[in-house]
């Protein structure tokens, strides 16, 4: 969702809610609203771009340059993912019990890993943390969220099939069908409780995390079809000479 596994990919959460938006159902002004929560200013994901030279640097060259380190960045994080078929991500999370300085140093790396991996959701299971917690974007700010203990209280009836990317199965996209709306409840770093209405692509991301925390992943709610599809691009290729 990776996207961002799901760790989902932000690259497929950009098309899909571009073809959501073309729908009239994520491309509304307020996908998501934060209850009880505290807002902190959101992180920069994609650099501005540069109307000058600079030093002796042109736009066309600094903006490759950044590119290069981006690219760099994304590789290296996912480097620090775990890929299918790791067991981890068939394995189910464990409530998280103690909201201690742990907690809080995984939540910052792991939305460190997601940020730099242009993901728009992790898991903790993607890292080899057996805990329930993810971390994800839920709203169009780009800022990221954490939640730990993670709880659909509320799911709403419209159901929509969008296709799917995955931080721990690179190079798959799955069609896989979601509620278009729901509530999110649980608890932040600290343990404070913490509620999300999300609509749209955050919703669709939401679950493809808590798919996660379950040992689910896109490939086992996609069509047949697209499952073996998938399963031809994740099969170890064998390499002669």
């Amino acid at each position: 969702m990776g996207c961002p596994a799901s760790g989902l990919s932000r690259r497929s959460a950009s098309s899909a809610s571009r073809s959501a938006r073309s729908r009239g159902v994520s491309g509304r002004e307020t996908p998501c609203r934060m209850i009880a929560s505290r807002s902190r200013r959101s992180t920069p994901l994609v650099c501005p771009s540069v109307g000058e030279v600079h030093g002796e640097i042109r736009d066309e060259e600094l903006e490759a340059e950044r590119d290069a380190e981006r690219d760099a960045r994304r590789r290296l994080a996912l480097a620090q993912i775990r890929q299918y078929p790791d067991a981890a991500l068939r394995m189910k999370a464990k409530p998280v019990e103690a909201f201690d300085d742990d907690l809080r140093r995984l939540a910052e790396r792991m939305t460190a890993l997601m940020v730099d991996a242009l993901g728009v959701g992790l898991a903790a299971t993607q890292v080899g943390i057996l805990q329930r917690l993810f971390v994800f974007v839920p709203g169009t700010d780009g800022e990221p969220a954490v939640i730990a203990n993670p709880v659909i209280t509320v799911s709403g009836d419209e159901v929509e099939t969008d296709d799917e990317g995955c931080l721990s199965l690179q190079g798959v996209l799955a069609p896989v069908a979601r509620a278009v709306s729901l509530r999110l409840d649980g608890k932040d770093v600290n343990g404070n409780d913490v509620s999300y209405e999300l609509e749209g692509y955050p919703a669709r991301t939401a679950q493809h995390e808590l798919d996660h925390l379950d040992g689910v992943l896109i490939i086992d709610r996609t069509t047949p079809e697209a499952r073996r599809e998938a399963m031809a691009v994740l099969r170890p290729r064998v390499v002669i000479g």
